[in-house]
């Protein structure tokens, strides 16, 4: 359902508590530090840190009603299960999802794939298709619902994803135990924050009324609120924790196959001590798979990968903008019908109307006017496209500041950027041309060669097809009394 014209039913993130927010302060105070816990005490695998609980949050709801980066959707190999939280997600996002997902050609068990989020909040959508459960074959089973969660978390690194909401994975319909599954998705989520908690803000768990209690009785296990809580939650933890990536621990997995892989076998009364030689170490081919992680930590220390840092932090906020622009009222910017999509220009690209005179500058909030055009931009960017903008009989009431579309350039994603191909500057006038030649020559770079000022419809029909514009009729009746009437390829507007 598009947000725009009524208020929204989403739930943004932010406005959830986190994960013991509410009564962490409560647990340490009724047992300090010095009174319940002692250093040289045994403590669990899955330490206190109120920094990891402040990202995650147990929330019983619809997962698709989440305004979050991604929302995951829990389905079958050929991505078409019917089940309360698919039918939902699918309700509200529209029928492009459908045609989005044949493009994938199925999931495999285990596997996670990316489509948009279309008319919900989220910006994604990552489908993963969680494992059949039979007892005989548990220990596959494990496996699968580990590396669902483990590959929808590096999905969400990887697209720099700031939020993921999830729903439970095993669907009852695929027999599951919900208590067995419940502790391979905490602890699989708490060793990943661990790990790559930079990389991401917040993690919600969807839940429904049936699954609650058992994540409130499983998550202090895995993200203790206090140190009394996490002695306490000690002697409740499974035997198998998972290794560092909360993997489950096969014992028939663990062959060592040599004492040192890559050294030579001889000499092994010489292997202690400080005198063995260690320069193989690092050269076997098993070594060669990963990067060179002192070689990383250089370059970070020597801010030689600060741009791809200041990358990642750039999509960030721009998720944030998107987050924003999908959950918001934007009906009165809606209403001006200043942006529009109309036809493809002669190289097939899709072509985009701004219209200048219908943008009341001083009358109208330019935040949510920027909110407005990454709503309708953002999955038209995606591809090559191009704008038409027309500036004609504006005033000084319509011009755009250099200083709003400065902001605008900044803040839209690179792929804005690299899919504009062209910029029709209708009907400009002398102050304009100049204008624009100080903000694509001083402000903003890489836009000016695609810039093309175009002072008859007649020069813009040579690019765009008049069949593929849907033009303001002011706009024609100006060109027509400037330029003369020369529709002989298609009728005038009956406006005229």
């Amino acid at each position: 359902m598009d947000p725009l014209g009524a208020p929204s039913q989403f739930v943004d993130v932010d406005t959830l508590p986190s994960w013991g927010s509410s009564c962490e302060d409560k647990l340490n105070a009724s047992g300090t530090a010095a009174e319940t816990f002692q250093e040289d005490a045994i403590r669990s695998p899955f330490l206190y840190n109120k920094d990891i609980n402040g990202k995650v949050v147990l929330w019983k709801g619809d997962v698709a009603l989440l305004n979050c980066t991604a929302i995951v959707n829990t389905s079958n190999e050929s991505l078409t299960d019917k089940n309360p939280v698919s039918e939902s997600i699918f309700m509200l996002a529209g029928p492009d999802l459908k045609e989005d997902l044949q493009k994938l050609k199925g999931c495999r068990t285990g596997e996670a794939k990316l489509t948009k989020g279309f008319n919900l909040a989220a910006r994604f959508i990552i489908h993963t298709v969680g494992p059949k459960y039979k007892n005989r074959y548990r220990t596959a089973a494990e496996s699968s619902l580990y590396s669902c969660y483990r590959n929808v978390l590096q999905l969400a690194k990887e697209q720099s994803m700031s939020s993921v909401g999830f729903c439970v994975i095993n669907s009852a319909k695929r027999g599951y135990p919900l208590e067995d599954a419940t502790h391979i998705a905490l602890r699989t989520v708490r060793r990943f924050l661990e790990i790559h908690g930079e990389t991401i803000e917040k993690v919600v768990f969807a839940v429904s009324e049936l699954e609650e209690a058992t994540y409130q009785k499983l998550l202090p296990l895995y993200f203790p609120r206090s140190l009394k809580e996490e002695s306490r939650s000690l002697p409740y933890l499974p035997a198998d924790i998972g290794n560092a990536e909360g993997e489950p621990v096969v014992p028939e997995r663990q062959i060592r196959i040599s004492e040192k892989p890559g050294a030579p076998e001889d000499n092994h009364e010489e292997d202690e001590g400080l005198g063995v030689d260690l320069s193989f170490i690092g050269s076997h081919a098993f070594a060669r798979m990963e990067g060179d992680i002192d070689k990383q930590r250089r370059l970070i220390l020597q801010g030689q990968l600060s741009e791809a840092a200041l990358q990642k932090q750039h999509q960030r906020n721009y998720n944030r903008w998107l987050c924003q622009a999908r959950s918001e009222d934007l009906s009165d910017i809606a209403s001006l019908k200043a942006l529009y999509q109309t036809g493809v220009d002669n190289c097939g690209r899709t072509v985009m109307v701004v219209v200048g005179r219908n943008i009341p500058v001083t009358l109208i909030d330019m935040d949510k006017a920027l909110l407005y055009f990454i709503h309708v931009m953002d999955h038209i960017a995606v591809k090559e496209y191009v704008l038409v903008y027309f500036h004609t009989l504006t005033s000084e009431y319509n011009h755009l500041d250099s200083d709003f579309l400065k902001k605008l350039y900044d803040v839209v994603d690179v792929k804005y950027k690299r899919n504009l191909k062209a910029v029709y500057f209708v009907h400009p006038t002398f102050r304009s041309k100049v204008s624009t030649w100080f903000f694509t020559t001083f402000s903003v770079s890489g836009l000016k060669d695609k810039i093309h000022h175009v002072d008859s419809l007649h020069q813009l029909f040579s690019a765009i097809s008049p069949e593929q514009i849907d033009f303001p009729p002011f706009v024609l009746e100006y060109d027509a009394r400037e330029n003369g009437p020369y529709f002989t390829s298609y009728p005038p507007s009956p406006d005229l």
